[in-house]
């Protein structure tokens, strides 16, 4: 049983217990502290240029510093759009769990979670509102594939939480430190990453625990599927930021051939490895990846 792996586990117990107490600690009112200008200028970098799809490709070296901009602009849209959805998807699986068999332990972490990831989903999709056209990017299907079985259903939810938040995160801590960046981009991004450490600690170890419980009793089958299923998903979650509509609205021809091309460069792989470097190492340190 999940409760029982739980149960036993005076370090978790102790990690809910602080980060509860941490959430108390830093609450803030999102409706009232951030200040939201007018409008953005548009010939400024909207997101950190070696965050962009386009960095380190033939295709950066061919366009203007403006189009880079530009394609900064829309990314960043595209960014926050994907937080939209992510949130969105999280926010079902973790309110299906709350007070449920198994999961007693985390429930009062839970209430923090949802409503500070609430909060993320309502100032990100502020950010697209405001500053993208009024535009959430629409999202492609699929990634996440059928689940195994029942046995592990919830340490791939959990797992696909966290890699989310992982993914997120590199980019918000990026992008809340770089002084290029309109003041307004690096708060909404440094108070992202505030709550995200907590999250991310927090996944880090039920995920852990999670994986103890299913490999307990799982076929070796089993665990090679989780393995692949993960492996595919991080891929996945990662392409979802090459997205040919961003390419067509920063006025770049052939937008879908674009995205082929990025996806198959050398860049795409090396900034796929940086961007899950941390996650990857704790997957594989874990097990939970071969």
């Amino acid at each position: 049983m999940v409760s029982e792996v739980i149960d036993r586990s005076p370090r978790f117990q102790g990690i809910l217990d602080r980060l509860s107490a941490k959430s108390i600690d830093d609450y803030y009112n999102p409706y009232r502290i951030f200040e939201w200008p007018d409008q953005l200028p548009e010939d400024m970098w909207w997101m950190s240029p070696e965050l962009t799809t386009a960095h380190d490709t033939e295709l950066a070296d061919s366009l203007s510093t403006e189009q880079l901009q530009t394609l900064s602009r829309y990314e960043s849209i595209n960014f926050y759009s994907l937080n939209v959805h992510g949130i969105r998807e999280l926010l079902v699986e973790v309110v299906n769990r709350i007070h449920t068999k198994g999961f007693e332990a985390p429930s009062e972490f839970f209430h923090h979670f949802i409503g500070e990831e609430n909060e993320h989903m309502w100032f990100f999709a502020e950010f697209c509102l405001r500053y993208g056209n009024g535009k959430i990017y629409r999202q492609p299907a699929g990634g996440s594939g059928a689940v195994p079985s029942p046995k592990v259903e919830s340490l791939l939810v959990f797992a696909r939480i966290m890699i989310f938040e992982e993914l997120v995160d590199h980019y918000n801590s990026t992008m809340a430190a770089d002084e290029r960046l309109h003041e307004t981009i690096r708060g909404i991004n440094r108070i992202h990453h505030q709550d995200e450490s907590r999250h991310i600690a927090f996944g880090r170890e039920l995920v852990q625990l999670l994986f103890e419980d299913v490999r307990r009793t799982a076929t070796e089958a089993e665990l090679d599927g989780v393995s692949h299923y993960l492996k595919r998903y991080m891929t996945h979650s990662f392409e979802s930021m090459y997205h040919p509509q961003v390419y067509r609205d920063a006025g770049i021809d052939n937008p879908h051939e674009v995205r082929r091309t990025l996806l198959a460069s050398p860049a795409r792989h090396r900034a796929e490895e940086r961007t899950f470097r941390k996650t990857a190492k704790f997957l594989q340190k874990t097990g939970i990846i071969r």
